[in-house]
């Protein structure tokens, strides 16, 4: 009996990722449609958050319809800083991270100095893989908050990725006195001795 009801969760895990993977491979192809010119009435499609994917019919339709409407509101009000900031979480929340840095860096011309648009704009940029730009928004959130510990820990990791040990081992240095258990460290000095390791 409990090997039926394990064997019955596992096939309907499965198939929700299954679900789910076809339901974003279909939005990414409407996206595709709708950048070379083929609008559609759905111009603005959008996947919705792993953790829904097993979800289908109205959880779906919401999800798509709130993602819609954040990036018209967006669109139509550049100078909103509440919309550009709303739509770029969603871009981030369904790992489009070039879109959601396109909203964060409109949301930063309309407040240069905002803390939390600097530090995302520091996440976005060091998922998307681009390290040199992460970098740049890091230290400018850092900037305006010193001692903030997630900033700091994004920092190690883009110049980690960028290979810049010196700086790196000071940041890794400052973050171990702010936060001495966090859970990166090991693994920050792991990469740290790797690149100290390599001939010069």
């Amino acid at each position: 009996m409990t090997r039926d009801n394990l064997l019955f969760a596992i096939i309907g895990i499965l198939l929700g990722f299954i679900g789910g993977f076809l339901l974003a491979s279909n939005i990414s192809q409407r996206e595709a449609a709708v950048r070379s010119g083929a609008a559609t009435t759905q111009n603005l499609p959008a996947d919705h958050p792993p953790v829904q994917g097993n979800q289908t019919g109205d959880g779906g339709q919401q999800m798509l319809a709130s993602v819609q409407t954040a990036m018209k509101q967006a669109r139509e009000n550049p100078n909103d800083f509440d919309a550009q900031v709303a739509a770029a979480k969603l871009q981030y929340q369904i790992q489009r991270y070039d879109q959601a840095i396109e909203y964060l860096l409109a949301a930063n011309k309309v407040k240069p100095t905002d803390w939390s648009v600097l530090a995302m704009l520091g996440v976005a940029n060091l998922d998307a893989g681009h390290f040199d730009a992460a970098e740049k928004w890091y230290k400018a959130a850092l900037q305006q908050k010193p001692g903030d510990m997630p900033t700091l820990d994004g920092l190690c990791a883009a110049l980690l990725s960028l290979g810049k040990a010196k700086e790196a081992e000071e940041a890794i240095n400052k973050l171990a006195k702010i936060d001495p258990t966090n859970q990166d460290l090991p693994q920050f000095r792991a990469k740290l001795g790797e690149l100290k390791a390599k001939p010069k």
